[in-house]
C-alpha cells in the first residue's frame, strides 16, 4: 500500500509500501502421492543396479577392512576371456540388429504398400508367431541349423534371429503413416516398386528402423537360452554364457567377482541405449499428435 510522505503537499512523493508476502504453494496430497510412487519405482529399479555396482568394487574374500578397488574386475579378466566374449557378443548382436532392420523394413513396406491376395491373413500369421514361446521352436531350429552344417558357430545364432515379427509390425505401422503421394510421384517419374522403397520410403523410415535396431541389440545382447542350445565350444560363447564360468566364485564367497562380470556385461548395452535414446524417443513419439 503506497503512503504519502510529509512533503507530499509540496513534492507529492509516494513511498513504496511493504512488499506483499509471497507464500509458497502448498503441495497437494495428489502431488505428494505421485512423488512417493515415483520414488518407490526409482528405488526398486535402480536400487539393485546401484547395489551391484557398489558391491563389485568391494571384494569380500580378503577380510574386513579391505578398501574398495578393482581387484574383482582383475579376477574377471583372469578367469574368463572377456575380450573374446565381448567380441562374440558385439558381432552376433550387431548382425542380428542390422538384419532385423533390413528385413523388418522390407516386410513392413510390403504389408503396408503392396496390395496382394491374402496379405491380411499372412500378416495375421506373422503376428501370431509372437505368441509362440522360444522353447517351442528351439528344437526345429536346432535341427535345421545342424542340417545346414552350422552347428556350434556364430552364424547359427545370427540366421534364426534375422526375421522379426515385432519389427515387421512396427515398420508396417510406420509406413502406413507416410503419405501415398510419394508413391504416386515416384511412379510418374518411372520408378519401380524396389526403387520407390529404397529411394523414397526407406530414407523416411530411418527413425523406425533405428528403433528396431536398438531394441534388437539390447535383446540379443542379454540373450542366454539360444546360445546355450546352439553353441558348445567356449570360443563361440557370448557374454551371458561366459559369465557362467564365474559362478564358482559364489561358493568361495567372492560374489564381487561375479557382480564385476555383470557390470562389465552391462556397459556395451548401456552405451548403445545412451547413444540411441534420442532416435528411439523421437521414433516412438513420431505418431503422437497426428
Amino acid at each position: 500500500m503506497a503512503t504519502l510522505s510529509p512533503a507530499g503537499a509540496s513534492g507529492l512523493q509516494v513511498r513504496p509500501g511493504p512488499r506483499p508476502v509471497r507464500r509458497r504453494p502448498v503441495p497437494r496430497a495428489g502431488t505428494v502421492g505421485k512423488f512417493a510412487v515415483l520414488a518407490v519405482a526409482v528405488f526398486l529399479t535402480l536400487g539393485p543396479v546401484a547395489w551391484t555396482v557398489w558391491t563389485s568394487f568391494r571384494p569380500q574374500v580378503a577380510g574386513a577392512g579391505v578398501q574398495p578397488g578393482f581387484s574383482a574386475y582383475v579376477d574377471v579378466f583372469r578367469q574368463a576371456d572377456v575380450l573374446l566374449l565381448v567380441w562374440n557378443s558385439v558381432l552376433v548382436t550387431s548382425l542380428c540388429a542390422l538384419g532385423q532392420m533390413v528385413t523388418a523394413a522390407m516386410a513392413g513396406y510390403v504389408f503396408a504398400r503392396v496390395q496382394f491376395r491374402g496379405s491380411g491373413a499372412l500378416f495375421a500369421v506373422v503376428l501370431a508367431t509372437m505368441m509362440v514361446p522360444l522353447q517351442v521352436t528351439i528344437v526345429p531350429v536346432f535341427m535345421l541349423i545342424r542340417g545346414m552344417g552350422l552347428s556350434d558357430t556364430l552364424l547359427a545364432l545370427v540366421l534364426p534371429a534375422v526375421p522379426t515379427a515385432f519389427g515387421t509390425f512396427l515398420m508396417r505401422q510406420y509406413f502406413l503413416g507416410l503419405p501415398d503421394d510419394l508413391a504416386e510421384a515416384a511412379a510418374i517419374d518411372g520408378a519401380g516398386p524396389l526403387r520407390t522403397f529404397s529411394s523414397v520410403y526407406a530414407p523416411l523410415a530411418l527413425p523406425g528402423m533405428a528403433i528396431v535396431g536398438i531394441l534388437a541389440f539390447n535383446y540379443h545382447w542379454n540373450e542366454f537360452f539360444r546360445p546355450l542350445i546352439l553353441t558348445v565350444s567356449e570360443r563361440n560363447f557370448t557374454m551371458p554364457l561366459g559369465l557362467v564360468s564365474l559362478q564358482g566364485n559364489l561358493g568361495t564367497g567372492s560374489v564381487s567377482t561375479v557382480l564385476a562380470g555383470v557390470v562389465l556385461s552391462m556397459v556395451p548395452a548401456l552405451v548403445v541405449f545412451v547413444l540411441g535414446q534420442r532416435p528411439l524417443r523421437e521414433g516412438l513419439t513420431a505418431g503422437v499428435g497426428k
